[in-house]
């Protein structure tokens, strides 16, 4: 295919499909043969131009634009919709990539040429839900490093490193290079390896919230505080665990309400592990779904109070904040 539209917020699959067309160019033809452009450093007529040249002694040549859609910021030398007559008539030795984190406008003559052209192909990459991560893992450490891994390793992994999959497969990369390749990862392996001793109390802090043991959470949060100079960037990074964790008991809960049983949720969420779904649904027993506003409002107050908007300290926010959420 001559033309490649990737589009969304997730960066780090179309990161990803960005290096495997920069392979296609050999490194020795790159100077005359490959061209890596950001929208607010070129103009859409320079883009054009350089797709309809020929490769010079090689088969194909490559061009990727980063930030594709701020091209129409240079109105003086072509707009957005003049590549709706390229994708028409490609040239077939250029590989085209276009990258932005959204979609042309569809009313629009690119909008419209984009999804009816036979030359090019649109993808989108949204981010993907907390709720599916630890899945991800399971099928990334398989895809990318030939390796097994645990659902309830996959489970902590994603719960330690959240949403950002670069961060995330960086993590993977490190536990599967040391760990032995005849082994499944574990856990054990997992708390070897990846991360730091305050991100497993994190974990045990979740573990004490969810189940609602006031007493242990308190003496989990006091050790925290106890091991650390517990700033308020630390304070925010932990409220925005906490939101994870109960965006996910949100969406258990509302789909449950709804009537649909144990099956029909995990169905609906697309959760394939059995583990990980049944370790979501232990934890959103715990919760009605009339809870949750007060919970992300207690999450809300305590990210204000830890960016100055209080005369708390954060030893008190800290600590109020699960007070809240236990209730």
């Amino acid at each position: 295919m001559p033309v490649y539209y990737f589009y969304g917020e997730e960066d780090f699959f179309k990161d990803l499909l960005q290096e495997e067309i920069e392979k296609l160019v050999p490194a020795d033809q790159k100077d005359f043969n490959f061209d890596l452009i950001y929208g607010s450093d070129a103009s859409p007529a320079k883009v054009i131009d350089l797709a309809r040249s020929f490769p010079m002694m090689a088969e194909k040549r490559v061009v990727i634009v980063r930030d594709f859609l701020k091209l129409g910021d240079q109105t003086d030398d072509g707009t957005l919709n003049d590549f709706s007559s390229y994708l028409d008539n490609p040239n077939p030795s250029t590989i085209l990539c276009l990258i932005d984190q959204k979609y042309p406008d569809k009313r629009t003559a690119l909008g419209k040429s984009l999804q009816s052209a036979d030359h090019a192909v649109a993808y989108e990459f949204e981010k993907l839900p907390d709720y599916k991560l630890a899945d991800w893992v399971i099928d990334w450490t398989k895809y990318s490093h030939k390796r097994e891994i645990t659902p309830e390793a996959a489970q902590l992994i994603s719960q330690m490193v959240g949403q950002d999959l670069k961060l995330l497969s960086t993590e993977l990369e490190k536990v599967c290079t040391f760990v032995d390749s005849e082994e499944r990862v574990g856990i054990e392996h997992i708390k070897k390896i990846s991360g730091s001793y305050r991100d497993f109390n994190v974990i045990e802090l979740k573990n004490a919230v969810v189940n609602r043991d006031m007493d242990s959470a308190l003496a989990i949060a006091e050790q925290m505080l106890l091991k650390s100079n517990y700033n308020a960037g630390e304070i925010i990074k932990t409220v925005g665990f906490f939101y994870n964790v109960f965006g996910n008991i949100w969406q258990i809960c509302r789909l449950s309400e709804k009537g649909l049983q144990k099956n029909q949720v995990q169905s609906q969420l697309g959760i394939k592990s059995s583990y990980v779904f049944n370790a979501q649904w232990s934890e959103a027993s715990r919760f009605r779904l009339s809870e949750m506003p007060q919970i992300f409002e207690a999450l809300l107050d305590a990210d204000s109070a830890a960016k100055g908007f209080s005369t708390l300290d954060t030893s008190s926010i800290f600590l109020l904040l699960i007070k809240r959420i236990i209730g």
